[in-house]
This record gives structure tokens, sequence and C-alpha cells, in this order.
């Protein structure tokens, strides 16, 4: 089994750029299953279901969301009612919504869970128990994870704990993406952050002038998706589809897009 993972889609010109690329990485790699994270695909902040129902046209299995997951409220109804897109699992019970769901194509089944962490984040309930249940309710084999956190030792802590019970866990929300991508000694794929899909020359997808004003005014100003060219950050994962114990994840980086 062969997964293309996406990192977080920023605003309209990430949305550009994978409806740009999409064609081309899956023609180089051939993913059984594709899978981004949208959470930052409406103008930089939560997604709405116009965008999520494009973001499927284009040939995404699957959505996965993270802190701005209800930022816009109308989403609630939407999450209730589509099965491929899912909000963190460590919301507390009654949440509008699911965080995990079950991808079946070509007789290959993937479970893909969402978690939050909580280190310079909101208060969410505990990902670590959250992924227990997550972990021994599904008989699935293979089993993703997209941890949606801030800090790094967090993200590395919680790969070692799941580490052996699922084929990866793949980090998201800081938009950088990171060189410590590999396989854990017990066959879980890791990486600490995949990094976005979004605006290049930008600060984590955000107009620069802003952001720099903000560092040195102290002096709240809302947030704009920068312009210009765009890049697209994501990872391709292999597992074996009896075992799911990954056999690689290889970083997947394309700059300058138009």
């Amino acid at each position: 089994m062969r997964i293309l993972f996406l990192g977080d889609i920023v605003g309209k010109a990430g949305r550009l750029a994978v409806d740009a690329m999409l064609p081309s990485l899956v023609e180089e790699h051939k993913p059984d299953f594709i899978l981004a994270n949208g959470e930052n695909s409406a103008a930089g902040l939560g997604i709405t279901s116009d965008i999520a129902d494009k973001l499927f046209r284009s040939g995404i299995d699957g959505i996965t969301l993270g802190n701005h997951a209800f930022h816009r409220r109308e989403i609630g109804v939407y999450l209730d009612a589509h099965e491929n897109i899912i909000r963190p699992d460590n919301y507390p019970p009654g949440t509008a919504g699911k965080g995990s769901m079950t991808l079946e194509k070509n007789g290959m089944k993937l479970a893909v869970a969402n978690f939050c962490g909580r280190v310079f984040m909101s208060e969410y309930d505990d990902p670590f128990r959250a992924a227990d249940k997550f972990i021994e309710g599904s008989d699935v084999d293979c089993k993703l994870i997209d941890f949606h956190a801030e800090a790094t030792s967090e993200k590395i802590a919680f790969a070692y704990y799941v580490e052996g019970r699922v084929s990866a866990v793949l980090g998201t929300h800081t938009h950088v993406q990171t060189a410590d991508e590999g396989i854990l000694e017990k066959g879980t794929a890791f990486i600490s952050d995949v990094g976005m899909c979004g605006p290049q020359n930008s600060i984590i997808g955000m107009d620069r002038e802003i952001i720099l004003r903000r560092f040195t005014t102290l002096m709240p100003e809302k947030f704009e998706v920068a312009s210009g060219a765009s890049v697209i950050c994501g990872v391709v994962i292999d597992v074996q589809s009896d075992t799911g114990r990954a056999e690689s994840i290889k970083r997947v980086l394309i700059r300058d897009i138009h």
C-alpha cells in the first residue's frame, strides 16, 4: 500500500497549488490513498463545505483537520454528514463529526485518525489515551495518525507511544517540513512535521509584513494568506498491507509553483 499525505493546505494559494500538482504527483508516485490536512484551507483558518467538496473532487480520498477545525461554525453539519473528513479525535464527547475514518480501495483498507497535541495548544482530551481507544477499536492492519501538535517533543513522544501499533504518525500544524523522517524500530513511519501546501515566501503561509508588524509592535492584526509562488510539502509512505508495517517514508517538496 502506498499513501500520499499532503501537509496543511493554506488558503486559496495552497488549494490552487494542490490542484496544479496533484495529477503529476499521482503519475509519479501512483499512491493507493491520498490524504491531506485541510484545516487552513479557507483563507488560512478552517475549512468550508464547498472547499472540502473541491478537495475531494481533485482526487483526495480523506481530509484531516486540527485546532482550527471549527473556525467556520457551519462545518459541523458537514462533518456529521460525511465519512471521509475527520476532526481531532480528542475533542470532548458530543462534538460534531468524528475523529477517525476507514478508507477502502481496491481491496485495501486504511484506518486514519486525527489527534491534537496539548503542549502550547488549547485544552484537549488526552491524545495518548484517545490513541489507545482508536487502535484497540480498529480491526484494520494499516493505521495512520495525523498528530496535529506544536511541540516537537510531544510529537516524538507520541510516535514512540504508539510505535508498532500503527503504520505511521505524521506531524502537522507547524507548516515547516522537518528532515527527521524515518521508520521506527517496530515498523512505524514518522516525521515531526509534513510541512504545508501554500505560499512559499511567507511566514508559515501568512503575509510577512503583517506577521512582522505583530512581532515588532505587539499590536493585534488580522492574518492574511500571502500571495506569490507556492510550495507543496508532503510524504509518500509504503506500508505492508498484510502486517501494517511501514517499509519506507519519503518527503515530497515542490517549490516555485505559479
